[in-house]
């Protein structure tokens, strides 16, 4: 063989690798980019029961191809209405989300504006009587302490301050038959994504290190004897700020941590400015910072007499895959 011919066959087999991965890419087909402040297609999350028109529409406006992750596209579990937002705290940006504008009654997660209008609203040094108020409502979401709060703060107004302020857009008080429950308050994750940033960005360090300091020390039994360390506190790794929330599950726990007195309050669904606020089925919310790192928020509405560990399982699972897809 001579040399010239030996060096124009090393020159072939150089770029045939490169010619062979030009041509299996060009024959796959061609796939839309998704939009990045989305993460679950319609088709990945199943149809929910009685989860209304704007659920539906809501998850066909936010339709975009699954994010990947080790453990797969994340799926709603079936039965389960879920709205979710994930948040890059530096850029601000929302790396996922579902539903994020539908709105949920808030149950426990509506004590952060309960803490955070008191704070600003009193500046200087907080009186220990007050403390004595504030403490176990974030670490241990003491209802009793957030009735006292609510009253003091003018109920509904306490949301309406908050909102204008934040910039919220889903975030209303209980209905007008309604004004003490401050859980049938209503949220959205779009909007407590927002809460936490404020915290993170805009609220004066005394507000921000009290309020997410005492969600950093959240007990893993709260103050009604249910186990709060379900969802971001078994499925993301430490450190974590928590604010959780459950509503429909009666007043006993099923492994009673400390004495339960609070009954559980129901009404019917009610509608507010268009979007449905679902007062009947229970509610299970996980919201919260994850390190330096991410925001997340995860709001269900759990099928019509959902155990509470079933539906802790459900929160759980669904929080792990989310922190997989974005980790």
């Amino acid at each position: 063989m001579t040399r010239s011919r030996t060096a124009s066959l090393l020159a072939v087999a150089a770029v045939l690798p490169a010619l062979l991965t030009g041509c299996a890419a060009n024959a796959r087909p061609a796939t839309r980019s998704p939009n990045p402040d989305t993460d679950t297609a319609a088709s990945a999350a199943p149809k929910t029961p009685g989860a209304g028109g704007a659920a539906a529409g809501e998850a066909a406006a936010e339709a975009a191809r699954p994010v990947r992750s080790p453990a797969g596209p994340v799926r709603v579990p079936a039965g389960v209405t879920a709205g979710y937002a994930v948040v890059d705290v530096t850029t601000g940006k929302t790396v996922a989300r579902h539903l994020a504008h539908h709105r949920f009654r808030s149950a426990s997660v509506v004590k952060i504006l309960i803490a955070v209008d008191y704070l600003e609203r009193h500046k200087g040094a907080v009186p220990a009587r007050d403390r004595a108020l504030l403490t176990p409502m974030l670490r241990g979401s003491d209802d009793d302490a957030a009735t006292a709060l609510w009253r003091r703060g003018g109920q509904g107004e306490i949301v309406r301050r908050m909102a204008r302020r934040i910039g919220l857009t889903e975030t209303a008080p209980p209905p007008a038959a309604k004004p003490g429950f401050w859980g049938y308050t209503a949220v959205s994750a779009a909007d407590m994504a927002l809460v936490y940033r404020y915290l993170l960005r805009r609220a004066e360090p005394r507000v921000r290190d009290f309020v997410l300091g005492n969600l950093h020390s959240a007990s893993k039994c709260a103050s009604d004897g249910f186990d709060q360390y379900f969802g971001i506190p078994r499925a993301v790794p430490r450190p974590w700020a928590i604010k959780q929330g459950w509503s429909g599950y009666g007043a006993v726990p099923p492994v009673k941590c400390t004495r339960a007195t609070v009954a559980s309050l129901r009404i019917g669904a009610v509608t507010m400015g268009g979007n449905p606020v679902d007062f009947g089925r229970p509610v299970l919310h996980t919201t919260g910072v994850i390190g330096d790192r991410l925001i997340m928020v995860v709001l269900t509405l759990q099928p019509s007499g959902a155990s509470f560990r079933k539906s802790a399982e459900r929160v759980t699972k669904l929080a792990r895959d989310l922190y997989l897809s974005v980790a």
